[in-house]
């Protein structure tokens, strides 16, 4: 007897559609990378002469180094989540200055920047100038400009945004900052995979990635780049392999950011997924994806009672409300109804949330390469007939 958990089952009987909160099903080739590392032995590098195992933090530093157009694989700092990259970021950021600065950022931003952000501000070490969207959904390069004091140290912009899709300009924004003297933070988590990222035309100092959304690997693996590592304090430390005599952190990269034995069956996991991505091509995977989500947009316009949040994303995700119906509920009815996962509520988004929902919430379809034209259709099937019974 088929048992009821069986991932193949249960893979065939929903439409998964939350894929910006973590994409799903996962390559075949990342399942079996996560699997063979985690089924072999955990040899440090360098303390073992068995040639035929793998080094998967230096293969995967390299592969993200060519993915993201850099030259140093060791600017890559290993974390466990886009999360974890922005608090290591933001408070190491802090740790270094003396005195209260200023800080931009956007509307955009999750609570993965706005709690980090609230923390320093409740303590008197910053202040915070956040900038709104202009009507078309995008931060105006010169809003940027406009609020940078002469005391702004930081920025930190959210690249794609998770609840209405829009993409921002940061190879400008950078360029403003840099020029400013700001140390620039990019928040690639709904970009890296989705939309090309070559960070040799971009200023910015750090870039964050995440491991589990769009390229394609498990819970537990992200990251970032980091230009200029002098200007952030380790907030961790613990031990590195390296200079163990010493009780102090050491200064060199990637180690000055990296404290304990890392995620080996993550980390091989994510090499996988980006081999899965780069083989099959930005270009072709954004064609696809925006595609999709295009066709579901214009029939859910079709749609009386369907309100969209933004008709024009850049990434595959659009969100939404009933008018009369609470988001949650449409959620729980998709989930339970259809077998459609969405994600429904504030999206750990609030600030835009604010602007754009009163604080309401709403209902948010998010597509990745592994959905089809077929389950839009049965997706845009399911919300019409929602709205027939208000």
């Amino acid at each position: 007897m088929e048992k009821k958990n069986n991932p193949d089952t249960i893979q065939n009987s929903i439409i998964y559609a939350n894929n910006a909160a973590t994409t799903w099903p996962k390559p075949p080739s990342v399942l079996v990378a996560v699997s063979q590392a985690a089924a072999g032995p955990y040899l440090e590098q360098g303390r073992t002469t068995l040639q035929d195992v793998p080094d998967y933090l230096f293969e995967t530093r390299r592969k993200l180094a060519n993915f993201f157009n850099t030259s140093d694989p060791d600017a890559y700092v290993f974390t466990a989540n886009a999360t974890d990259s922005l608090n290591l970021l933001i408070h190491g950021f802090a740790a270094q200055e003396k005195e209260a600065f200023h800080v931009i950022t956007t509307s955009f931003e999750h609570n993965s920047v706005i709690r980090p952000l609230y923390e320093l501000q409740k303590t008197g070490r910053i202040s915070v100038t956040v900038i709104p969207p202009n009507a078309e959904g995008v931060i105006d390069p010169d809003d940027v400009s406009g609020a940078i004091r002469d005391d702004t140290k930081l920025g930190i912009i959210s690249h794609a945004g998770n609840v209405i899709g829009t993409v921002q300009n940061i190879k400008e924004i950078s360029r403003i900052m840099d020029e400013a003297d700001t140390f620039s933070i990019i928040d690639g988590a709904q970009s890296a995979g989705q939309i090309p990222v070559d960070l040799s035309r971009t200023v910015c100092d750090a870039f964050v990635f995440t491991g589990h959304k769009y390229l394609f690997g498990v819970p537990g693996t992200g990251g970032f780049f980091l230009k200029r590592p002098d200007k952030i304090s380790p907030v961790r430390q613990g031990g590195t392999g390296t200079d163990s005599s010493s009780p102090v952190q050491p200064e060199s990269m990637p180690e000055r950011f990296e404290a304990g034995t890392p995620n080996f069956p993550g980390i091989a996991g994510l090499a996988a997924g980006i081999t899965f991505v780069h083989d099959i091509g930005i270009d072709t995977i954004q064609k696809k994806s925006m595609g999709m989500i295009s066709d579901l947009i214009q029939q859910l316009q079709e749609i009386k009672g369907v309100s969209l949040l933004h008709e024009n994303p850049q990434t595959p995700l659009v969100s939404f409300q009933i008018p009369g119906l609470d988001p949650d509920d449409i959620g729980y009815i998709l989930a339970k109804a259809y077998r459609i996962i969405s994600r429904s509520g504030l999206h750990c988004a609030p600030w835009i949330h604010s602007r754009l929902t009163e604080g309401k919430g709403a209902v948010r379809i998010s597509l990745s390469y592994m959905n089809t034209f077929e389950e839009c259709t049965q997706i845009a099937d399911a919300i019409n007939a929602l709205c027939q019974s208000v």
